[in-house]
């Protein structure tokens, strides 16, 4: 179930960072500005985490899926071969 729910907070930025938002921002819309930020940083920080993550797992298991990828290349020629006979 998804629900609209907004809540008011408190938070300190440095008076640079303010000076940006309201810059970009329409008067009246920083919070639109900022949940939009911050939803896109998340998405972004995930896409990098998880690209890191397959990364990872690529390297630790390429030694495995080499050997695995050889076999089946192994079998593959020999069904060629009796194909052919």
């Amino acid at each position: 179930m998804k629900t609209n729910s907004i809540k008011r907070i408190n938070i300190t930025l440095p008076v640079k960072t303010l000076d940006e938002i309201n810059r970009i921002a329409k008067r009246g819309n920083r919070s639109h500005f900022i949940d939009r930020a911050v939803k896109f940083y998340v998405q972004e920080v995930g896409v990098k985490n998880l690209r890191a993550t397959l990364k990872e797992g690529a390297i630790k298991r390429s030694e495995r899926d080499s050997n695995i990828s050889a076999s089946w290349f192994k079998l593959d020629e020999e069904v060629w071969r009796e194909s052919e006979q």
